[in-house]
């Protein structure tokens, strides 16, 4: 739970600190300005919302590792997600507006969750989790959403390094194999999930891992 309150927050302070022209800068999800990733966070802070008031029954059928469903075909931004968030964006009329959206529900998440027992059980995507699984779940999409944000830009702090390594660690979990050790953790983050390309360096080092890769999250 630390760890998700480290990266919520992160994240959040990093939208806060945005400037005029950086919201129309690229983000790291193809196809997406930054305004259009942060209306996707939107989305993301909605769903900590839902998620924590869908309460569920049973034991838990999966863990945060298990949450995943690995995919090889890279985003393209025009499938009917993207077009959308691009649309819902631009609708704003101001990144003002966005920005207030965002932060009111950024905050009404992070309260819910201070709020909620790690323990009790919620479902999602028809998944009954642990609400402490849920939150670690958290962490891998603010994380990455995080490295998305900055990527092209200046000025703007990345994610927490705790999160970092533990991002990496549910990565590796969900390959089945570790990235080498000479990748730091960004790098690795980067080059597994398909945000960059490998330098001929990194290639090496990744040696027959390199076919596996990159992997899509969803």
């Amino acid at each position: 739970m630390d760890l998700f309150f480290r990266s919520w927050n992160a994240l959040q302070n990093a939208v806060k600190s945005l400037e005029g022209g950086q919201w129309l800068a690229l983000s790291g999800c193809t196809g997406w300005l930054v305004q259009d990733l942060v209306f996707h966070l939107v989305i993301d802070a909605q769903d900590i919302l839902i998620t924590l008031a869908t309460p569920a029954e049973g034991e838990p059928t999966r863990t945060a590792a298990e949450y995943w469903e690995l995919g090889t075909d890279l985003p393209t931004g025009m499938e009917a997600e993207g077009l959308f968030t691009r649309r819902a964006a631009v609708s704003y009329g101001s990144a003002a507006g966005l920005a207030h959206h965002f932060d009111d529900l950024a905050q009404a998440a992070g309260r819910a969750a201070a709020l909620a027992d790690p323990a009790s059980k919620i479902e999602t995507r028809d998944y009954v989790l642990t609400v402490a699984d849920y939150f670690e779940t958290y962490v891998v999409e603010a994380t990455l959403h995080h490295l998305d944000l900055v990527m092209h830009l200046s000025g703007v702090d990345g994610p927490d390094a705790d999160c970092l390594a533990a991002t990496r660690r549910t990565v590796e979990t969900a390959l089945g194999w570790p990235l080498p050790s000479s990748l730091d953790d960004e790098s690795a983050l980067l080059v597994a999930t398909g945000r960059r390309a490998a330098t001929d360096e990194e290639k090496a080092a990744l040696g027959s891992l390199a076919e596996k890769l990159p992997i899509v999250l969803g």
